[in-house]
């Protein structure tokens, strides 16, 4: 083989290489923009799982309205039931088989003459800070539900 001629044919193979990085580096660059882009949609969709407890009950709220994550919060504590936190009562007793989703507490809570604001206040602690004490996990201090976004 010719000098030239070999040459030659190292010049291809280096042209190669090079082709072929750069057919590497696309690669790497087209997947990590497309995870880049997954990450990103999950966290946008993630949103929805996010509720905040509010209650129109409360026209002058002395406190921000508690958020968090609905789902993950029953996922950790492994509540399957609505109910358990959405009850229904009917002449006193806990009916297990209904729940009061899309009702707010105080459609029942506040529903008296004699019930007051501070009664409302007092039946959303008990339900939440009371199981989180039960439960010996989750917020029970005013600023761990409670907090400005």
């Amino acid at each position: 083989m010719t000098k030239q001629k070999h040459n030659f044919c190292l010049a291809i193979e280096f042209f190669r290489k090079i082709s072929s990085m750069k057919q590497t580096k696309i690669l790497f660059y087209s997947v990590f923009s497309i995870l880049f882009l997954l990450v990103g949609a999950f966290a946008a969709f993630s949103q929805e799982d996010i509720e905040t407890v509010n209650d129109s009950a409360f026209e002058n709220q002395t406190r921000p309205p508690v958020v968090f994550f609905h789902d993950t919060h029953n996922e950790n504590a492994a509540i399957e039931e609505c109910n358990a936190c959405h009850h229904m009562f009917e002449d006193g007793k806990r009916l297990d088989d209904d729940d009061s989703i899309g009702m707010e507490c105080s459609e029942c809570h506040c529903s008296k003459m004699k019930d007051s604001m501070a009664d409302l206040i007092r039946v959303y602690h008990l339900q939440c800070g009371g199981c989180h004490l039960k439960q010996k996990t989750g917020p029970v201090m005013c600023g761990e539900c409670h907090r400005k976004r």
